[in-house]
């Protein structure tokens, strides 16, 4: 027997549907160190071995272009430098330098001239032309020990190679700002220092280990380039961010991350869900791993080291479940269900197959350690769900509007600032709402004023000092508000919305001429496209996004996508919702959409503190449109066509119903009925009716409280009060109770002695019922008076 209820996700973008696949080939990029080339770079000859005065006289040579004392102090720096280097041991200049201990971490060559600020610098210098000549091959440690200033340039001049002057080439027009390419021509001309290798043979590993051993390096820039100059095969993604994605795990890695001690019960996890990984996709595979590996098998071998099958004895299985409803991180486990449902199907699975292949599955067949009535209560915790899900969707409907009117004011400003900065040249000042800006430019775009043209618009406010980068802060305020009005105008679940492409955008025109704009919303969750007609609101948003895309590129760009539930890269597509990631546009994420989501929301909270409280998520949006939909006189099931619903009962899930619209249905319901009835049930009182009506509840008080009888009805109990069930005790007359009761026990007393035995049996029931009814009266006054907002009377009209 299989459970549905193991997977609520359909296997997509497969090639293959009966084969799993193994991590592609596009995310196992090892970091390694490159390999060593069979001739190493040497620009300026062969002088490992050779004198000091040789390699003088080669410093000078190689740099002839700088002025004469900036050479003397090159050569008297390299000097100083091979003296203290021709102490130590070695047949070589590099086995001398490894010998003094300078490859070692936080042994800079400038600590040899102590306090002398000029012998320092000297010495700081010839360490950077003795790297820039290749006369020493420094470790990562050195490099970052000895920052030499301007290396990047001597080590291009002495370098001369042509690969290498295309890369500058390069990353001179590539989109970024400059301080990102002074980073990146940095770490690529380190890169190869470290390595000892020219620009010919470095590879995406080496990169890849230079860039996590020095994660502030500044690769990141340079990875696009040498990927746009071929420099990395085809297969190596553009930017080192995707590189950097581990991608898809086999299902062995999968199970080995828990690291179980059966090896008989992990190679039976195994193979059972490569059989269940057929019909589900990668990350309901993973999830049912995680069920089975970490929340079933690793708690039992914790409960029981000694378990070595399914056959788990009674004990075992309590303990299991109580640790089960119980978090690594101490919090209750809300979502049993599933690692419940999963075990289940686990244990059925097994006896169904056994029957087919005994002689692979029998031997683990068992009774299984979920019983009907730990899924009894799953109808309720499900409900349960859905009510927190309803609460969360009222906390966050009045929110909305702020949420969205915030995000569209602070686009506006930022464009309308970024307007008005665009206009002016640098270091000139202009007006803007009252408030004076001046234009500001990083210190690397004035040394270079030929990269002004690229750098992002810098300006400070003048009253406050503060800079604002405007460039960025335009672009991400835009993003906040494109996917904040999409999530809220259409309903999409996240990974519908990053997989919107300008083949999206679709237009029909009725028989009556009249176009209406479409949204073709990719298969994701159910595995069925849909098509949602675009209102002017959402049509103005997707608008927004293609002609901002259009204004920077002149179409939308073709980029990839990478699936974070299937950890498979998607092919190229013009997507809309993408960004510049190192100068390369890319999709963005579903992860990088909750973020954005979060961060417009955060900026809400100094304004209005319930945003700190509150937290949404890019499906509140989902549930929130769906509620008004429905709350808005939609048809429920045109709703769940809407949203990609294939059982209405999800549709109804997502709808949360308001004080507000129970009041309203339930007054047109009493409209409806009243228009049936005749119109002479509802005239107006007359004067005589009307005081009636109030004569009524005046007579119905009594000594010990009120009488609930309905109006036009008489006393039906002949005003025995006492014994009646309509009487309501005021709570002020429980000392009166008490007198009454030491009446009747008096009276109890004498018709015992008197053996008047019908007065006896009387006085009991009276007893019970004035007992009955102080009860009740104690628990009105304990609880207190309760405001019902019931309206006030008023008279006839």
């Amino acid at each position: 027997m299989r459970s549905n209820a193991t997977t609520n996700r359909i296997r997509r973008h497969a090639s293959d549907p009966g084969v799993l696949s193994i991590p592609s080939q596009t995310t196992l990029i090892i970091a390694e160190e490159p390999p060593v080339p069979d001739n190493p770079p040497r620009p300026v000859g062969e002088l490992s071995a050779a004198t000091i005065d040789e390699v003088v006289t080669a410093v000078r040579d190689a740099f002839a272009d700088v002025s004469r004392n900036t050479l003397d102090n090159y050569r008297h720096g390299m000097r100083c430098l091979l003296e203290h280097l021709a102490e130590h041991p070695g047949q070589s200049w590099q086995q001398r330098w490894e010998a003094a201990g300078f490859n070692e971490r936080d042994r800079p060559v400038a600590d040899l001239a102590g306090d002398d600020s000029k012998g320092r610098s000297r010495l700081l210098t010839a360490t950077g032309a003795a790297f820039a000549m290749r006369l020493i091959q420094p470790s990562m440690a050195a490099m970052q020990a000895n920052v030499a200033p301007q290396y990047v340039r001597r080590f291009r001049t002495i370098a001369a190679d042509p690969l290498l002057e295309e890369f500058f080439d390069r990353l001179a027009a590539h989109p970024v700002s400059a301080d990102l390419r002074k980073k990146a021509a940095g770490s690529l001309c380190r890169a190869l220092t470290v390595f000892g290798i020219d620009l010919a043979d470095l590879t995406p590993g080496a990169l890849m280990k230079y860039a996590q051993d020095n994660p502030a390096a500044g690769v990141s820039g340079a990875w696009p380039v040498l990927h746009a100059m071929g420099r990395f095969p085809a297969w190596v993604p553009q930017t080192l961010q995707d590189a950097r994605i581990k991608g898809r795990r086999s299902i062995e890695e999968l199970v080995d991350r828990h690291q179980l001690r059966n090896t008989e019960i992990r190679d039976l996890i195994v193979d059972y869900v490569r059989r269940r990984s057929v019909e589900v996709d990668y990350s309901t595979m993973e999830n049912l791993v995680r069920s089975l590996a970490q929340l079933f098998w690793k708690i039992v071998e914790e409960v029981n080291p000694e378990q070595t099958d399914l056959r788990l004895s009674e004990e075992t299985v309590q303990e299991w479940k109580q640790r089960l409803l119980v978090r690594r991180d101490g919090k209750p486990r809300e979502h049993i269900d599933t690692p419940f449902l999963s075990v289940r199907a686990f244990y059925l699975d097994l006896q169904t197959w056994s029957a087919a292949e005994p002689e692979r599955w029998g031997r683990w067949v068992a009774p299984c350690p979920i019983r009907d009535a730990d899924l009894r209560w799953f109808h309720l915790r499900r409900r349960r769900l859905r009510e927190r899900m309803a609460n969360r969707t009222r906390d966050r409907q009045p929110l909305l509007a702020i949420l969205s009117q915030h995000v569209n004011d602070e686009w506006q400003r930022l464009r309308t600032l970024l307007d008005a900065a665009q206009q002016v040249g640098l270091g000139e000042r202009f007006d803007l709402h009252g408030v004076t800006w001046q234009r500001a430019s990083s210190k690397t775009a004035q040394r270079q004023p030929s990269l002004l043209g690229s750098e992002p618009v810098r300006v400070i406010n003048t009253q406050t000092g503060e800079l604002v980068r405007l460039s960025q802060d335009e672009d991400r305020a835009f993003w906040q508000w494109a996917i904040v009005e999409t999530l809220r105008l259409a309903g999409l679940r996240r990974e519908e919305l990053v997989e919107l492409t300008h083949l999206s955008v679709r237009q029909y025109q009725r028989p009556t001429g009249e176009v209406v704009a479409l949204l073709v919303v990719s298969p994701s969750k159910s595995d069925r496209e849909r098509i949602i007609p675009m209102s002017a609101e959402l049509f103005h948003v997707v608008a927004q996004i293609i002609r901002r895309h259009r204004a920077e590129y002149g179409t939308v760009p073709v980029c990839p996508r990478y699936d974070q539930h299937e950890r498979t890269w998607c092919e190229p597509l013009p997507y809309l919702f993408q960004r510049v990631q190192s100068g390369t546009p890319r999709a963005l994420s579903i992860s990088a959409v909750r973020v954005i989501v979060l961060e417009a929301a955060k900026a809400l909270i100094p304004a209005h503190p319930q945003f700190g409280e509150i937290r949404f998520s890019p499906h509140d949006f989902r549930r929130l449109f769906a509620t008004e939909l429905v709350n808005n006189g939609l048809p429920i099931h045109i709703g769940a066509a809407l949203l990609g619903h294939l059982d209405i009962q999800t549709t109804r899930g997502y709808v949360a119903v308001f004080d507000d619209d129970v009041i309203a249905h339930y007054q047109d319901f009493l409209d409806r009925r009243r228009a049936r009835r005749p119109d002479s049930e509802y005239r107006q009182p007359t004067t005589e009716e009307w005081d009636d009506f109030q004569d009524h509840f005046d007579k119905r008080k009594v000594e010990l409280g009120s009488c609930g009888r309905p109006y036009g009805t008489p006393c039906q109990h002949e005003h025995a009060c006492i014994r009646c069930p309509m009487l309501s005790i005021n709570p002020k007359m429980l000392p009166r109770l008490e007198e009454m009761e030491h009446d009747l026990l008096a009276r109890r007393q004498r018709a015992i002695e008197e053996e008047w035995h019908g007065e006896v049996e009387g006085l009991d029931l009276t007893l019970k019922f004035l007992r009955s009814k102080r009860l009740q009266a104690q628990r009105a006054a304990a609880s207190g008076p309760v405001s019902l907002g019931m309206p006030t009377t008023r008279g006839p009209q």
